[in-house]
This record gives C-alpha cells, structure tokens and sequence, in this order.
C-alpha cells in the first residue's frame, strides 16, 4: 500500500491559521466596494440634505454636527470591520448581558424627553443605546441560532429564540420606543426566517403575532382594556383613517408631511420655496420627517437618488449573506440587512401615508449621533462578514 502526499493547496483545502488570519491588504482587496461607495455616498447626500432642511432653524444648519457624527461612526465603521465576526460569536452571552443591561439602566437613570426615557447623557454627546441594539441583538439572536443549528427542526428552538429577544423588546417598549421596538421585532423575524426554521413553524409564530397586534390595538381596547396610551394607539391606527380626527397632532403631522411631498413635484421647490419646511408647518422635518422635507426642496428627482442609494446599498447586504462563510455570518448579515429595510420602509412610508407614524429615523438622513454611528457601525460588520467570506465560497 502506498500513501500519498496531499497538497492542501492543490485540492482547494486550507489550514485553519490561513483561513482566519491575512493580512490588511488583502481584507482591503476583499471589501464590497460597491457597498462602500453606496454607503459613503448616502452618508454625503445625507449632510448635503440636512444643510438644506435645517437652514432656516433658529439655530442654523445641522450639517456640520451631522459631519461629526459621521466621522466617529466612520472610524467605528473602520473599526467593526476590522474584528472577525467570529469574535461577536465567541462573547455573544456577554454581548446580550450588557444589551440588556444597558436598556435597564436607561430606564432607571436615562434623561427624560418628552416623557420617554431612551438616552444617556454623557455631556459632550446624548447617546441612545436601542439604535445600536438593532444590530447588537442581531449578532447575538445569530449566535444562538447557529448554534442549535441541528435543533431548528424543533418547536422550541425558535420558541426560546422569541423568548431571549423578548428581554430586550420589552425594554425598549416600555421607554416607550415603540418605533425601535418594531425594528427589534423585524431583526426577530428575519433571523429566524434565514436560519431555517420549518414554514409551518413560521407561519404559527406569525398568525400568533398577528393575534397579538389585533388584540392590542382594537379587541383590548374594545373591551375596556388599554395595552398602550392613547397617543400611542393613534400613531400605529390613524395612517388607516387619518380623516377621523383632523385636530389630532398624528393626523396633523400626517397631513402637513403629504402636503410637502406633493408640492415638491419633479424638481422641487428649493431651500427658500419649501415653505411647509422652511416656515415650520412640517413638525420634526430634521429627524423623522426629514424625507418629506427632502422630497419638498429637491422633488421626485432628489428623492429617487436617495432611495436608490438604499436600494444599493440592500442589494449589496443580501449579497454578503450569500457569500457568508458560515450560517452565524449568513444570519448575522440578513438581521443587520433587514433592519435597515425595515427603518427605510417605515419612515418613508409614514411620510407618504402607508406605514404609521413610529419615530424610526432616516438611516444616513434624519439628525442624530447614534443612529448615524449605529447604521454605520452595522455596514462596517456587513463587510467584515463579506471580506471574509470569500475565501470559503
């Protein structure tokens, strides 16, 4: 019998130290590149939007605020990719303690505005821990599931799955954000979606979902029984019949915002002709109606280029998770992926009418550190994932 000599290089194999460790250059030859002119260029149209929308505010244009917050989030972004995504892996159970941890202590000792307590005031900067936990509960969510990857046949895998996420949604919640608590939702869902849990599975926990929103926001309250404040209750019901109450602020807030798009029509009106933006009729036109504000001075044309910026920049996502090396990394990408998508879908929608007013920022666009250092953060993890994963295609 003779034994022969195996080359790994020969037969596609590599070694473990090869396969983890390279050099700077070659992460660097391995990026999308695409994803990263998309996401520098939304980042710019995003400053170059707000200088226009915030202009004619008593304390003058935003942009160079929103500059700053663009430049930590880009050294994060610098930072996340990187740290191997099997780091997030390895500390997922530390990652999910101080998740949870975080959220506590904000309900406890976090600064109070307009009735909600949702951020840190560390002086210099006031930061909101839940933007960062959309992409922080991703990464943990995928480790655990790509760890019972040989159990998601089974009911109780995606049972406990809803039961770690329900910790961190609740505390968000009850803030109350319950914009960022939808966005948690969606992370759940699309996680649990890309690891491969039965359709029969999905659709139970789905119908379940739907139950519970039908309960909380029409049968309880039909009943006597009162889940959420009113104010609450009319953001997520008055896009369905917004002329029921024309004095109410949602239905106002509402109004004034289609009112702006439309009368952007193709070009646009300019910084000085946008009157519902430049006189203050649009209420928060630099953070969460800061499309519609968009819409009225730059028109459908300055509109579509943002969207399909984010239509690259989605593509782009959805291609890491089919090149991913492993199924942590494929669940990790669809999370971040789909939280994006989602905050998009939301905030555009509830400008125009479709999709009820939450709060959920304009990703790269509304005003805001931690939103801009969170979304961020999260395309730094999508390249990390990419530039790894194509040495095991």
């Amino acid at each position: 019998m003779t034994i022969e000599a195996v080359d790994p290089r020969a037969r596609g194999l590599r070694t473990r130290s090869s396969e983890e460790s390279f050099s700077l250059f070659e992460l660097i030859r391995r990026l999308d590149w695409l994803l990263l002119v998309a996401m520098l260029a939304t980042v710019g149209y995003g400053v170059w939007a707000i200088d226009g929308i915030t202009r004619h505010d008593p304390g003058g244009s935003a942009a160079s605020r929103q500059g700053l917050y663009a430049g930590a989030g880009l050294v994060l972004f610098a930072v996340a990719t990187l740290i191997d995504p099997a780091v997030y892996r390895r500390f997922s159970r530390s990652i999910y303690i101080a998740l949870t941890g975080v959220m506590g202590f904000v309900l406890v000792f976090g600064a109070a505005t307009r009735g909600s307590k949702r951020w840190i005031n560390i002086g210099f900067f006031t930061f909101q821990p839940s933007e960062f936990g959309k992409v922080v509960l991703a990464l943990f969510l995928a480790s655990y599931l790509a760890g019972r990857s040989k159990q998601l046949e089974s009911f109780g895998s995606p049972l406990r799955t809803i039961a770690l996420a329900a910790g961190p949604i609740l505390l968000v919640f009850v803030q109350p954000d319950i914009g960022t608590a939808l966005v948690y939702i969606a992370v759940l869902a699309a996680v649990l979606f890309v690891s491969g849990i039965r359709w029969t599975h999905l659709a139970l926990i789905g119908t379940v979902a739907l139950v519970v929103i039908l309960s909380v926001l029409w049968w309880l309250p039909a009943s006597g029984v009162n889940v959420l404040k009113p104010y609450q209750a009319a953001r997520l019901t008055g896009f369905t019949h917004p002329s029921n109450n024309p004095s109410d602020s949602t239905s106002y807030n509402l109004s004034q915002s289609k009112t702006a798009v439309g009368a952007g029509g193709l070009r646009g009106r300019g910084i000085a002709g946008a009157t519902q933006t430049r006189l203050d009729y649009l209420p928060e036109h630099a953070t969460d109606f800061a499309f519609a504000s968009l819409a009225e001075q730059r028109g459908f044309f300055g509109a579509s280029v943002l969207l399909l910026l984010y239509l690259l920049i989605v593509w782009r996502g959805l291609k890491t998770v089919t090149v991913a090396r492993d199924l942590f990394s494929a669940i990790a990408a669809a999370g971040i992926v789909f939280s994006f998508v989602f905050q998009v879908f939301v905030n555009v929608g509830m400008t125009i009418g479709i999709a009820p007013i939450t709060g959920i920022p304009l990703p790269f666009v509304s005003v805001g550190g931690s939103s801009m250092i969170s979304n961020l953060m999260g395309i730094g993890i999508l390249q990390a994932i990419h530039a790894r994963g194509g040495r095991r295609r």
